[in-house]
């Protein structure tokens, strides 16, 4: 995580001034494997919150005050070299996503997961949504909701959530 130092003014000003939601209680099931099903029976999928999409899909619109709360679905045979940054945010360097997807959306380690017999099966497909909402009040009630219900329906029992 970065030092507020590291960013510009108009970022340092916004981040001071953000009015911060905590969330209590917090939500949580308990895991599969906590239920005696084990990780190595678990279907996994991803949810990213990168910006990642696959390149032949709709890109997410940087230009929606508070931020695009929509989602992309990425199946799960799509190569992580196919997906398309669309993050909005300039709080951090996108190089990285650039030059390896894996690091915002990995689903190459997800498929050595499987291949390695660590998890069960990988998710028909998995979500991508762009962070950096500020405004995340549809995002809560509307688009996670059916997001989550489109996982469900495939089976998902464990999601890694890998936060941009």
């Amino acid at each position: 995580m970065g030092d507020l130092s590291e960013f510009g003014l108009a970022t340092r000003v916004f981040l001071k001034a953000y009015p911060w939601r905590r969330i209590d209680p917090v939500p949580w099931t308990v895991p599969p494997p906590a239920r005696g099903k084990p990780l190595a029976g678990c279907r996994l999928a991803l949810v990213s919150s990168a910006g990642l999409r696959p390149a032949d899909d709709r890109p997410f619109d940087g230009r929606v005050r508070g931020g695009d709360v929509s989602f992309r679905f990425v199946p799960s045979d799509r190569a992580a070299a196919d997906l398309v940054d669309d993050h909005r945010s300039q709080s951090f360097d996108h190089a990285g996503l650039a030059a390896d997807p894996n690091l915002g959306f990995p689903l190459d380690r997800a498929r050595e997961l499987v291949e390695r017999g660590r998890v069960g099966s990988l998710a028909a497909e998995h979500a991508g949504f762009m962070g950096s909402i500020t405004a995340p009040g549809r995002l809560v009630k509307e688009t996670a909701p059916a997001a989550a219900a489109r996982l469900v329906a495939d089976a998902v029992d464990i999601a890694l959530l890998v936060p941009v």
